[in-house]
């Protein structure tokens, strides 16, 4: 098997997950995340784009409902003996296999908990779902069960996101010996994901974010490369990637010439960095962070040029996004606690002018302070 952690250590995130289930009165979770598939056992794929269930039940019984593209699969990478197979067809209708499995074990008439937030569970299935547990059994929302054990990285975690920030230095790195004036957006793409693979690294959970000129204050990818300018500005947020771990960089490099205004933008977004990693501690609401961000940015007559988001968690995720539970907003009352691990990103966007500044990077939460995995300074590249 392809297991990155050991077996006791995946044995005990599900021992953790039971006792959440015992507290909350449920008789099991069905799972449409793939990311807590991957955490609790192991398990690797993007077959979750389909129909795809893993239950686990408050006695330690797991089950795992795929397609036939999957069983190998799941041999391979998890630690999941009960693989189950439904068949493609045009009236098939998994949940009702899903619900005879729970029959078959005495289930009827139990309560269990649904990741209805899963982008493996669409709002089709999810009907699907409800109308196949209607008068069978009580589902309830324990969408936040596992990603709230996820959040806290153990020791073996923490050594994949380590890694995976040295990756990200080495996309950084690629990207600086790429830019200049007239290089094309396509093959600074391929420097800094070719990095990452280079080094042993995965395919992160989105795509890389890539934008000059005026679409330097995009914060999305979109389709569509150019040449870079004699003078101009190009907007980089990317990621490592190990094990599906990922640590996360973001960056505004000049081209040409420095503009007086990006100087000016990129110390007031230096000093709301510095704001929010002292804002950042154990015991403290993260949306603390979010107000040092906007405390900072509005003192320097930023506030409209500002995002209403600061940045968020991070760990192992799979596509659409890299993006995890919980984000620093404005009033988000979750406490920081050590071995959070999070992506801080000064986004300073002023369409007016046209420029941006937005420098980024991965902490982890300690007991004492904060820890920034990137080797990469903060400082004002131009090229």
């Amino acid at each position: 098997m392809a297991l990155h952690f050991t077996t006791e250590e995946l044995a005990n995130r599900r021992a953790r997950a039971i006792a959440d289930l015992e507290r909350r009165g449920l008789d099991g979770l069905l799972m449409f995340r793939q990311e807590s598939m991957y955490y609790l056992t192991g398990y690797d794929t993007f077959g979750y784009v389909f129909f795809q269930c893993l239950y686990l039940g408050v006695d330690g019984r797991l089950m795992l409902l795929t397609r036939a593209p999957d069983l190998r699969q799941a041999q391979h990478t998890s630690m999941i003996e009960d693989i189950r197979i439904w068949v493609d067809g045009p009236d098939a209708n998994p949940a009702l296999e899903l619900r005879a499995f729970l029959q078959s074990i005495g289930r009827a008439g139990g309560t269990f908990g649904v990741e209805y937030d899963a982008y493996g569970l669409t709002a089709a299935n999810g009907r699907r779902l409800d109308a196949a547990m209607d008068d069978f059994c009580t589902l309830v929302d324990a969408s936040d069960l596992v990603s709230r054990l996820r959040v806290i990285k153990s020791p073996a975690e923490l050594a994949y996101v380590r890694r995976a920030a040295a990756l990200a230095d080495d996309a950084l790195r690629a990207a600086h010996d790429t830019v200049r004036p007239g290089a094309f957006e396509g093959d600074v793409l391929a420097a800094m994901q070719g990095a990452v693979f280079k080094g042993g690294g995965d395919y992160p959970g989105n795509e890389f974010i890539i934008g000059s000129g005026r679409d330097g204050l995009l914060c999305r990818y979109f389709s569509g490369r150019r040449h870079l300018d004699p003078v101009d500005q190009i907007t980089l947020e990317f990621a490592g990637v190990d094990r599906h771990y990922h640590a996360c960089l973001m960056r505004t490099i000049p081209v040409g010439e420095v503009r007086s205004q990006h100087r000016e933008m990129h110390k007031v977004c230096l000093e709301a960095m510095d704001a929010c990693l002292a804002a950042l501690k154990p015991g403290q609401p993260i949306g603390a962070v979010f107000d040092a961000y906007a405390r900072v940015c509005d003192t320097h007559g930023y506030q409209a040029h500002r995002l209403n988001a600061c940045g968020y968690s991070l760990g192992t995720t799979f596509a659409p996004n890299w993006m995890d539970w919980p984000m620093f907003y404005r009033g988000n009352p979750v406490p920081a606690e050590p071995g959070m691990v999070f992506f801080l990103h000064m986004i300073l966007l002023d369409s007016g002018t046209e420029a941006a500044m937005c420098p980024g990077h991965t902490v982890v939460v300690g007991e004492g302070g904060n820890e920034v995995l990137s080797a990469m300074p903060l400082d004002l590249v131009a090229r």
